[in-house]
């Protein structure tokens, strides 16, 4: 985590005080293709998105268009990446850039809402650092990729949720570092296969040097761990925010129960990717209702 970032970004909930700009006009199109993406390509954040009110909810899913298409962009290797990255880096730094997309939609929600630009900036690294991965020496330079491609993305999504006190703006920035730790988990075997690993080279050396399933119990176990710690520090935080309390711990608690899953197949020696079932995602939703209400 960067705690000197998060220091650095007042109001972090608070409304534009600019009011609508030229910008500001509602793009039916592109908000029916920001649903359809998040349905399409994250079901459990698309299911916690209904529990936002429906002025927020629209912007959280203008938002996680304009991270996954950038996301998208660099995992596909498209030749468009770099390009688009470096246009949006460019509006976070205040330069005069190439309206694409991603520009246009990010001017629109920071007329409506006080985003931090370093915080889409530090984005926009970790896209850069994916464009050209090396791997991380240790667990220091892994929690400062998790920071850029997700604790980025929680602290700005914080914003749109009115999150005004700095602590638990750090707290929305350890639960995005939580859910990265479990994609990198959960996509281990996946990301083998094409030549990627980004578990830390100091904590591979220190549990046997082996990512092979039904030899990695002793790397898993304290990678599981570094993640729960995540969890709990993140969700620490979702009291204070304005809206969305209920949708927050949801979405948690749904990607928790990967990490538990991923535990229950490495315990079992078994590769492959950690898949929630219906039925405990039905239990888990009970239960976050329960313990909610």
């Amino acid at each position: 985590m960067e705690p000197a970032l998060i220091a650095s970004a007042p109001g972090l909930g608070a409304r534009s005080e600019d009011g609508p700009g030229p910008l500001d006009v509602l793009a039916p199109s592109e908000l029916a293709r920001a649903r359809a993406v998040t349905e399409a390509k994250a079901t459990t954040f698309a299911i916690a998105c209904r529990l936002l009110p429906k002025a927020i909810r629209d912007d959280v899913y203008r938002l996680y268009l304009v991270f996954r298409t950038l996301d998208d962009l660099v995992d596909d290797a498209d030749p468009r990446g770099p390009a688009r990255v470096a246009a949006v880096r460019g509006w976070a730094r205040g330069e005069p850039v190439a309206v694409t997309e991603e520009v246009a939609s990010l001017s629109r929600l920071a007329q409506r809402y006080v985003i931090s630009r370093r915080a889409v900036e530090d984005f926009c690294l970790g896209m850069e650092q994916d464009l050209d991965w090396r791997g991380c020496a240790d667990e220091r330079e892994l929690d400062r990729y998790c920071y850029r491609v997700a604790g980025t993305v929680g602290l700005v999504m914080s914003a749109l949720l009115g999150c005004e006190d700095p602590d638990a703006a750090g707290c929305a920035v350890a639960l995005g570092m939580a859910m990265q730790r479990t994609n990198i988990l959960r996509d281990i075997d996946e990301d083998l296969r094409r030549g990627r690993v980004y578990i830390s080279a100091e904590a591979l050396a220190r549990h046997g040097g082996s990512l092979s399933a039904g030899e990695r119990s002793a790397l898993m176990n304290d990678q599981i761990t570094r993640a729960d710690d995540l969890y709990r520090d993140g969700l620490a935080g979702v009291r204070t925010l304005a809206v969305g309390q209920l949708a927050v711990r949801f979405a948690a608690a749904m990607y928790r129960e990967i990490l538990r899953e991923i535990e229950r197949r490495d315990r079992a020696g078994l590769g492959g990717r950690a898949v929630v079932s219906g039925r405990r995602k039905a239990a888990v939703a009970a239960r976050v209702l329960l313990t909610t209400v």
